[in-house]
This record gives C-alpha cells, structure tokens and sequence, in this order.
C-alpha cells in the first residue's frame, strides 16, 4: 500500500526534473508482459536480461535461482535492479504456480519445435516469457507446463542466440506490439503510485532519517 502524504513529504527531496522523469516512465511501464530466467548459469546474462526489462518498459522479472544460487550483478545490471521488481523462486514449480495464478500464459521461448515464429506471435492476453539455461535450455517442467512456444526466426548456420540477446530482440518486438493494441497493458493508477514511492525512496540518499523524522511528527 502506498501514502499518498509520504509520497509528496518525500517528493520535496528530489528535483521537480527526476519526479517528472517518474512521472513520464511509469505511463509506459507494464506487468502485462513478463519474463521468467530459468536456472541461468552465468550471472552476467541473468543481470544483462533484468537491465533489458528495465530498458523496454517491463516492470517485473522473475528468476529462478535453484541450481546456481543467486544470478543479479548490480554492476552488470547498471542499477535496473532499483527500476524493476525482481521476484525470485529456488523451484521452477513455484514460479510457474504464482505466474499463472496471476492469470498469466507461460510461453516458452525456445530455437526447437514447432513453434510459433516471434513476428506471428499474437499477445491475447498477461504472457510470461520463460528463458532457459545457455546449454540446456528449458527444463521439461516449463515445457510441458507451458501454454505455447516462441521462436526468433534466423537464417544463419547457428540456430541458437545468447539469453540476453533473445531476451532484446523479443521484449523489443513484443513491446512495441503490445502498446499499439487496447489491451490493459499500461500500469494502474494504484502501482504507479505504490512505484512513484518506492523510485522517490530509492533516490533519497538519508531516507532512513527523512523516514525517521516524518513519522516522528
């Protein structure tokens, strides 16, 4: 839940320039569209994706640490960790349970199968996109759970691309798609501002003595 009276407390320690900032990034954020990483061995790739939901206005990431342990550089990300709501999960199971729970279709994205091609591919409504391992791909627990596939069409000799590379291409395509449909992909009113709070929050370097001193009077 947010405060609208901290909200504007707060807003007094920033610039009127980065609250309009906020005010101009969140009109094109959206939970519509989400990405899931799944057991990613190497860490740059996991923080390279989570930088890219930043860079094309997804607001939520969702990875899945049971193999490796815990996969997000902040160096690596460049601080998209601060703009994007990253859920983790130790099991796949449990990712796949609260994604769909939450009315979302689970698309594997994978270079096999048929598939469906990336410039077909019709989005129908909240969509979760699962991206796996560099060498592996997919675990069959996403495959199977899914509820269709997803394909970025190439013509070279190498069929496959870099995780963080897909990621791009897909979020790119799949957001520019999606914003130009009237489906209820923009944020709602109530997050964008539970989001103005938490990005104000993030920016305050003292916070925990503004905090201190506002609720003190």
């Amino acid at each position: 839940m947010y405060d609208i009276k901290l909200l504007e407390y707060l807003e007094n320690f920033i610039s009127e320039e980065r609250k309009q900032r906020f005010l101009k990034i969140l009109e094109e954020r959206t939970k519509y569209l989400t990405v899931a990483i799944e057991d990613v061995f190497q860490l740059h790739n996991t923080s390279a994706v989570v930088r890219t939901c930043e860079s094309f206005g997804v607001q939520e990431a969702h990875v899945i640490e049971g193999r490796f342990g815990k996969r997000l550089d902040k160096n690596i990300a460049m601080g998209a960790q601060q703009w994007v709501d990253v859920h983790r999960y130790h099991r796949t199971s449990d990712c796949i349970a609260a994604l769909k729970n939450e009315g979302y279709r689970i698309i594997a994205t994978t270079p096999n199968n048929d598939v469906c091609w990336l410039n077909d591919f019709q989005i129908e409504g909240k969509t979760a996109l699962f991206f796996g391992t560099e060498r592996e791909g997919l675990s069959k627990e996403v495959m199977n759970g899914s509820d269709g596939f997803l394909k970025i069409p190439m013509t070279g000799f190498t069929k496959s691309l870099n995780i963080s590379v897909s990621a791009a291409i897909m979020l790119q395509t799949l957001t520019t798609k999606l914003r130009k449909t009237n489906l209820p992909w923009p944020l709602t009113e109530t997050e964008k501002l539970e989001k103005r709070l938490d990005w104000t929050k993030k920016s305050i370097k003292s916070i925990d003595t503004i905090l201190d001193r506002y609720y003190r009077s």
